[in-house]
């Protein structure tokens, strides 16, 4: 390989360099955003119900009579943000679930999670709800040049003498035999009318 030869995209590059590209490629093709906020906002209702807050010599609880729930309400979160990962066609429902389940743990998992984890999955399952795939490209056949450096064509422009598709030029009418105009040829003997100068009796 010469050394004017480009090299093929990929080759020579950092692995750090590729996967970042890749990475980039794969979230933006599905609700990244959303599973990332609905996957933790599941943490902090799952945890603080079987938290201890340590005060000194003094140990709160923060557990609830409802610490199941909250438990049930957290790995649910977890499930519904890695679902939008891998199944983006489930977002909308992904997106509802985890708004229903958000505003459940208000009276069940210490005010959702300090409503830390309630504002976090909130705004990832509106986020689910609003989210919609990229369009693909345009045709390029459809787009206004074809290539890079070609010319604009225009299609309403006039053909002229000098390209194939003109149309032939209109023959010219013939003119009047001898100068004479049909309608001022008030004896009728043009050749045109068949009389040959002669005017039929009767």
């Amino acid at each position: 390989m010469s050394a004017e030869t480009p090299a093929a995209p990929g080759q020579n590059e950092h692995y750090l360099t590729v996967f970042r590209r890749n990475f980039r490629a794969w979230r933006g093709s599905r609700p990244f955003w959303a599973g990332l906020f609905i996957l933790l906002g599941g943490f902090p209702i799952a945890y603080f119900p079987y938290a201890h807050l340590q005060v000194g010599h003094l140990t709160l609880a923060m557990a609830t009579t409802a610490g199941a729930g909250s438990l049930i309400i957290g790995v649910l979160l977890g499930v519904l943000g890695i679902s939008l990962w891998f199944q983006k066609h489930v977002r909308t429902f992904a997106g509802v679930a985890a708004i229903l389940l958000a505003l459940v743990s208000i009276p069940v998992a210490n005010l959702g999670g300090f409503l830390m984890g309630f504002l976090l999955a909130m705004i990832g399952g509106a986020m689910a709800v609003a989210w919609v795939p990229g369009e693909p490209d345009t045709d390029p056949s459809t787009s206004k040049y074809k290539r890079v450096g070609d010319t604009p064509k225009t299609l309403d422009a006039p053909n002229t003498p000098n390209t194939p598709d003109s149309p032939a030029p209109e023959a010219a009418e013939p003119e009047a035999v001898y100068g004479v105009d049909e309608s001022n040829d008030l004896s009728g003997t043009s050749p045109a009318n068949g009389a040959n100068g002669r005017h039929s009796a009767g």
